[in-house]
Formats: C-alpha cells, structure tokens, sequence
C-alpha cells in the first residue's frame, strides 16, 4: 500500500491491471447485473450522496466512495452481518490508502440530506431504497432492500456527528 500512496509506478501498474481483471471477472460473471455485480457498488449509495450533497468536485469519486464504504462497514456491523474485527479491518485499508473515513470539518452534509439524496439513487427500486452491505467474512456483500432502516438512520447521523472530529 505504501508504493501505491507513493504513486510507484510499477505497483499502480499492477494495482490498475489486477482492478481491471477482478472487474471484468464480475461483470462477466454477471452482465445484467442480477447479483454478484452489484458488489462493485460498495460504498456508492452514501458516497453519491456525500458527492452531490457536498457540490460535485468537492471529493474525488474515490474518497465520497471510502467515505461511503466507511458507513457501510459501520452499518453491516450495527445490524450484526459482520463483527467489529471485520469492521476495523477495513477501516485499517482504507487509511493505510489514505482515504477519507470521516466527513470533514466543513462538510455541509445532514442526517435530512443524507436521506433526501439516497432516496434519488439509481438503486432505489419501486420505492425502495436498495444498499450493498457487507455480511459473513471479508468480500462478502449482500444486495438488499431489506435491511435494519434504524441501523442506518444511526449510522448516517453518527457520521454527520462527527463532523470536524479529528
């Protein structure tokens, strides 16, 4: 990971081919997006939110995604499908990459925003909105629309909360 923070020109390489074979694995695997394709979207249903919330160009698609996946991780564990080990772990990753795992200082996001914004996300279907949580061991995620709506409600307003901690 440090090569990678360090933009090592040989580990971007790899870290670009690899991605583009674990991506093209999935989709292949699954062109309609019925399942397993759907994993690619960890983290965009908060991330989006936190992108247009923020006024677009304000975060990388990268960091609202970190940010996003952050909530995600949060949430699988506040609703019990995966265990604060798991959790740390992630959160461990995504800082040794650098990336975001809070709403800064200045962040205009709202628990009211958060909502309003993941209630117009493209996985919202007759009505219902539709996340990519994590359940089981690592890389395993689930695609639902039937998950604990107060586990998200707690997990959006503990990141607005914590808006401009350290």
């Amino acid at each position: 990971m440090d090569k990678l923070v360090g933009r090592d020109p040989e580990a971007m390489r790899y870290a670009i081919k690899r991605s583009c074979e674990n991506k093209s694995e999935v989709v292949q695997a699954d062109e309609k997006e019925a399942g397993m394709r759907a994993t690619l979207n960890l983290g965009h249903t908060f991330g989006h939110a936190i992108e247009n919330g923020s006024g677009y160009g304000t975060f990388l698609h990268g960091e609202g995604v970190a940010i996003g996946t952050a909530m995600a991780a949060t949430m699988s564990e506040k609703m019990g499908w995966i265990d604060e080990g798991l959790k740390q772990r992630i959160y461990d990753i995504l800082e040794s990459a650098d990336l975001p795992l809070k709403l800064p200082k200045d962040s205009p996001m709202t628990v009211e925003t958060f909502n309003k914004l993941m209630s117009l996300d493209k996985k919202v279907a007759d009505g219902q909105l539709r996340l990519i949580l994590l359940q089981g061991g690592l890389g395993g995620c689930k695609f639902t629309g039937d998950f604990d709506q107060k586990a998200m409600q707690e997990t959006i307003e503990q990141f607005v909360a914590e808006i401009g901690e350290p």
